[in-house]
């Protein structure tokens, strides 16, 4: 049985804060704002999981109003949804995903990505894609005021 899941996730640019995306820190004049390290890669790929089984969303299971995830790596709330995946008896079949933001571009970091989220995950770097797309300045992305993640994410019976 195969059961797949949406995720997105949007977080506001702003000074004071390190960019981390796909648990990679990116060289940029701001990062992104959000009670957690508000990594919107990530975040996207919980949301996949977490829907492809029905099991809420990544506000439910860490509210932003429980300061034990106050400025959490987001790659320690990735490990704990796939062991809850793990734990219902699913596999990863593969993860598609984009990240929208106008600046920085993330082609030269999306090889470092694919690695750190693979590791956690336990899969081959085939299974994963994560491409990178701009809004072309329209809306808060296109303007720099925000970043973006979309992810698809399809999970089988094991």
């Amino acid at each position: 049985m195969y059961r797949i899941g949406l995720g997105y996730d949007i977080h506001k640019l702003t000074e004071g804060r390190d960019l981390i995306i796909g648990g990679v820190k990116i060289t940029h004049e701001k990062g992104l704002l959000g009670h957690s390290d508000a990594d919107v890669l990530i975040h996207a790929i919980i949301d996949g999981m977490l829907g492809a089984l029905s099991l809420s969303d990544i506000g439910t299971l860490f509210p932003d109003t429980d300061d034990l995830y106050k400025d959490i790596d987001s790659t320690l709330l990735l490990k704990k949804v796939y062991e809850i995946i793990k734990s219902k008896k699913y596999a990863i079949e593969n993860i598609d995903s984009n990240i929208i933001a106008q600046k920085p571009k993330m082609m030269p970091y999306i090889p470092k990505m694919k690695e750190v989220l693979c590791e956690i995950l336990e899969i081959e770097p085939e299974r994963l894609s994560i491409k990178a797309k701009t809004n072309e300045k329209m809306d808060a992305v296109g303007q720099e005021l925000a970043i973006e993640a979309h992810t698809a994410v399809l999970l089988k019976k094991i």
